[in-house]
């Protein structure tokens, strides 16, 4: 694709690496057919090719509108058009210094700029996020059926293993779910500690900035980013093996502060490392399980597996999961259009309510089809936005760490 970029931001860092990613592009439009937008919407300027164009428009110097913004906001960041490229074009970077260029140039209408600012300064803050969802528990009854949905059930705390190990590691403790779901977490170091791994999080670690990058706040985002690195540092210095990441939409922006970070000259190095060590569980598991004899730790069982977009398109670990939950004796039901995003993507559900609710029955539908006893995910944001009061969803180690808990019994 060629490009005019305007002399002012084509002498950017930010300037440089969007242009490199828009010349990668040679139009073909596969990943339309792969976009969950375009596929709802049928409108090119809501499939990735048309994002491109627009974004392209205004780093040429056009003006943007309400209407390029609103393009853009419809973009799940699912990262399936990354999949579907031949080209390897980074789409996702490229929407996400798109969103900040056009934040910085067209003003919003001031509800969704209260939602936005709410969501930043409450959401990834623990103590701030469980006042509200305990508020939002009291006034349940009083809430619109919309609404009510909404409003997580905040599932109590499994004991954490305290064994020590020589072996050790990290894990994110993460910020909503560290409120909605501890024992996703306390999981993962259940079954690590049966491996002989002592699992720690450590205390002054916060928000991975995920939420705050996709809602171009790069400020914020910087910040939280330089948080996580200074607490886990001294960790790191001592040795530690891998820094885990249970939610694989954190995941996804932590394996990324290398790059989000390299023009910075006190945390480039840092970051860098940071992002080498993290690993999703299934990075782990699947390789320390290979010798452990579990492999009918299933029982059969019938699960389905909700694959969230930023484990199979973020970090491209697409099929991972479902692999070793069959070595370990579940049997995994099919799920169609698996690749299709289940509209949660962070705070998409409240900011696109109703393509987000489109996208929810779609995937309810397809993971219903098989009728599994059981659906697991792997990313908190899918758990939440799928979860229904009959068939709450589990992050998969859960339902390891329970297997093995039961059978010690």
């Amino acid at each position: 694709m060629q490009t005019r970029l305007t002399r002012e931001f084509a002498n950017t860092p930010q300037g440089r690496e969007a242009e490199g990613i828009l010349r990668s592009c040679v139009h073909c439009g596969f990943c339309t057919a792969t976009c969950p937008t375009y596929r709802l919407l049928g409108d090119e300027r809501d499939g990735p090719r048309g994002r491109i164009y627009l974004i392209k428009q205004v780093m040429e110097g056009a003006t943007p509108t309400q209407e390029t913004q609103l393009r853009l906001d419809r973009c799940l960041t699912c990262r399936a058009c990354e999949t579907s490229c031949p080209s390897g074009v980074e789409y996702g970077r490229l929407i996400d210094i798109g969103r900040e260029q056009v934040e910085k140039q067209v003003a919003r209408p001031w509800p969704q700029k209260l939602a936005r600012n709410l969501l930043l300064h409450t959401v990834p803050y623990p103590k701030r996020a469980g006042f509200l969802i305990a508020a939002g528990r009291l006034l349940t009854p009083l809430l619109p059926d919309t609404l009510k949905r909404k409003v997580p059930t905040i599932r109590p705390a499994l004991p954490w293993p305290h064994n020590g190990h020589q072996r050790r590691m990290l894990i994110l403790g993460g910020c909503i779910q560290s409120v909605i779901s501890p024992t996703t977490n306390q999981a993962t170091a259940i079954i690590l500690d049966k491996l002989g791994i002592e699992l720690f999080t450590a205390d002054k670690a916060g928000c991975c900035g995920s939420m705050s990058h996709h809602l171009s706040a790069p400020e914020q985002t910087r910040v939280m980013m330089k948080n996580n690195i200074d607490a886990w540092w001294p960790y790191i210095e001592e040795g530690i093996e891998a820094i885990i990441v249970a939610a694989s939409g954190c995941g996804t922006i932590v394996k990324e502060y290398g790059r989000l970070l390299r023009d910075d000259p006190d945390y480039a190095d840092k970051a860098a490392r940071v992002s080498a060590l993290a690993k999703d569980p299934v990075e782990i598991l699947g390789i320390e399980l290979v010798n452990q004899n579990w492999t009918d730790l299933g029982h059969k069982q019938l699960i389905a597996f909700q694959s969230p977009c930023t484990l199979q398109h973020g970090q491209q670990l697409g099929g991972q999961v479902e692999s070793l939950l069959q070595q370990l004796g579940f049997r995994l039901a099919p799920v169609q259009d698996s690749y299709l995003c289940c509209g949660s993507a962070g705070t998409y559900s409240i900011l696109q309510p109703v393509l987000s609710q489109q996208m929810r029955d779609n995937k309810l539908r397809a993971l219903d089809a098989g009728h599994p006893e059981r659906i697991v995910t792997a990313n908190i944001g899918c758990q939440m936005h799928l979860s229904r009061e009959q068939q709450p969803l589990v992050h998969w180690t859960e339902l390891i760490a329970e297997k093995l808990t039961d059978a010690t019994e």
